[in-house]
């Protein structure tokens, strides 16, 4: 049996420590897509933790973490993370997996997406510049090195023939920088990744769901930034909706049951792209502000709005949504008045779909008014013991969303986290 637990919104929705929380039911946690651009934040021992690649069940003992074939793998951003996994007394030799068909992240990978990403000049994306794009473009172009490949013996020469066709790529975007620092600290990790487990995924993944073994897929990124149904081409390269479960780790659709999806209690966006619910003034800064609305991965200022609706309903019906988490709840507590944008004006016509192209249509929220709780709910751990007032926009997001909000996150500790009943 799976469960997947996914972001439903442009990514940053707290998806780690929703992780990390439903972690002992599991036997497995499973990433099946993405790469280093993803930023899961966990406490552990009080200590701020943010995780790029391996899955956030990696600090529970007797869980199996796996680093599925969706996924590409920077072997440089693993060691590091691994060193940080040991400092913690975690033996990632024993508890961490990874598919020998996960695709490798070269240092001309990253050289090509910075690369690319100056060219664009005004029109750039946001790209993490973690070498993403370029990765998948070679797996889909069936360019790529996988890890099995680190097995091979002709895995340098493998490896020379793939740079030198970047680096004409590179000669023709006229890019000057030394990459040789990176391919030095790229060839030591290489020989650490090569001493991990490394495992035919989808035999091993398949072979414990048979012997009766819990399974959580982690998703990273969000489903707005899903390469087909996000906003494109503001967008990551992966499929991070549910449906990238199945070819992310090599597990039939019929193995799937719960979704869960988490949204925040309001929305957020790193990096360029549509966002009709933006804020551009005291109240987006005030929610920045309490937020601490950063992100995980570049550090960049996170642009803030209310939560979108029209967005959350999309994002429900193409994963198959059947829970929701709402993170971040606690940010909302000084404001005496909420907005949660119920339908789109495009164009001067009420819409509650998302658009083909939202760049080339004026898109403008229709906003429904909420009164705030203005209540610190941070020390409460029940439900009942909430206000009532945050009980009502609870219910109104159940109603609008088709899909009923399970959990929902009240500060960032782990402890930090309510049933709702």
């Amino acid at each position: 049996m799976v469960d997947v637990l996914l972001g439903l919104q442009w990514g940053d929705e707290g998806k780690g420590k929703i992780v990390d929380y439903f972690a002992p039911a599991y036997d497995i946690i499973a990433r099946f897509q993405g790469g280093p651009n993803a930023g899961h934040t966990l406490y552990v021992g009080g200590k701020k933790v943010v995780l790029h690649q391996i899955p956030s069940g990696i600090f529970h003992e007797g869980i199996i973490n796996l680093i599925g074939n969706g996924v590409v793998l920077d072997a440089v951003t693993l060691k590091r993370e691994c060193d940080t996994v040991k400092s913690f007394g975690v033996d990632v030799h024993k508890n961490l997996f990874i598919s020998e068909r996960t695709n490798l992240i070269l240092p001309t990978h990253r050289a090509l997406d910075k690369a690319a990403e100056l060219a664009k000049g005004n029109e750039k994306i946001g790209s993490t510049l973690k070498g993403i794009g370029p990765a998948y473009m070679d797996k889909t172009g069936r360019n790529a090195l996988r890890v099995g490949d680190l097995l091979d013996r002709n895995f340098t020469t493998q490896y020379i023939k793939l740079r030198l066709k970047h680096q004409k790529l590179l000669d023709s975007l006229n890019f000057q920088e030394d990459i040789n620092a990176w391919e030095e600290e790229f060839f030591e990790c290489i020989e650490f990744l090569r001493s991990l487990n490394i495992v035919n995924g989808e035999y091993f993944i398949n072979e414990k769901i048979s012997a009766g073994k819990k399974v959580m897929a982690e998703g990273a990124q969000g489903s707005m930034l899903d390469v087909d149904f996000g906003t494109f081409p503001f967008v990551t390269s992966s499929n991070t909706i549910s449906a990238g479960v199945c070819t992310g780790l090599g597990v039939a659709p019929q193995k799937i049951k719960e979704v869960i999806g988490v949204t925040k209690a309001y929305c957020t966006r790193v990096g360029s792209g549509p966002f009709p619910t933006e804020l551009n003034d005291e109240t987006g800064e005030l929610l920045r502000k309490i937020g601490s609305e950063f992100g995980a991965t570049t550090g960049r200022p996170r642009r803030c709005g209310w939560i979108d609706l029209v967005a959350l309903r999309f994002a429900c019906m193409v994963n198959g949504v059947t829970q929701l988490v709402m993170t971040k709840t606690d940010v909302l507590d000084s404001f005496s008045q909420l907005e949660a944008c119920t339908e789109y004006l495009v164009n001067g016509k009420a819409q509650n779909s998302i658009p083909f192209q939202m760049t080339r249509v004026n898109i403008e929220p229709v906003y429904k008014k909420i009164k705030g709780w203005e209540t610190d709910i941070t020390s409460n751990n029940t439900y009942d013991a909430l206000p009532e007032k945050l009980k009502t926009y609870i219910a109104f997001i159940n109603k609008e969303a088709g899909v009923p909000v399970k959990y929902i996150s009240n500060g960032p500790d782990r402890d930090q986290i309510i049933e709702v009943k």
